[in-house]
């Protein structure tokens, strides 16, 4: 993860000496506040990703001697196709709708029909075709 770092570091010198010259050149304190926030962000990341590296080992492509073969093997579980997600933005969207136009009784609806759909998405892997 130390490439990482010292690429959102590089990104937030770019954002830092953009900045003032932004405001300098174009006056214009909506876009310099932009600049300064995006500064200050990868600022964030570059310190999460510093500090987590010094607390970790190396990764193989972190190590000058690393190999390609070094990262093989299982990387993690992947999650095949999945309509759930669909199911709960739907539901998602009549709890929306609910609370835009004050039906409290779609909203009722849609907390029932997103209950259901988000209990389905967790559980999926608990049934049917990809239970394991």
């Amino acid at each position: 993860m130390k490439i990482e770092t010292y690429i959102f570091g590089i990104n937030f010198a770019f954002f830092a000496l953009v900045a003032p010259a932004y405001w300098f050149i174009a006056k214009d304190p909506t876009g310099t506040a932009a600049l300064i926030m995006t500064a200050l962000l990868t600022l964030l990341v570059t310190f999460y990703l510093g500090f987590h590296a010094s607390k970790m080992d190396p990764r193989p492509e972190d190590r000058h001697e690393g190999e390609i073969a070094d990262g093989a093997g299982e990387l993690g579980f992947f999650p095949p196709y999945s309509w759930w997600p669909l199911w709960v933005a739907l539901a998602a969207a009549v709890i929306i709708y609910g609370l835009v136009f004050t039906a409290w009784w779609l909203f009722a609806i849609g907390l029932g029909l997103s209950s259901i759909a988000v209990a389905g998405w967790v559980f999926e892997y608990y049934r049917g075709e990809h239970a394991h």
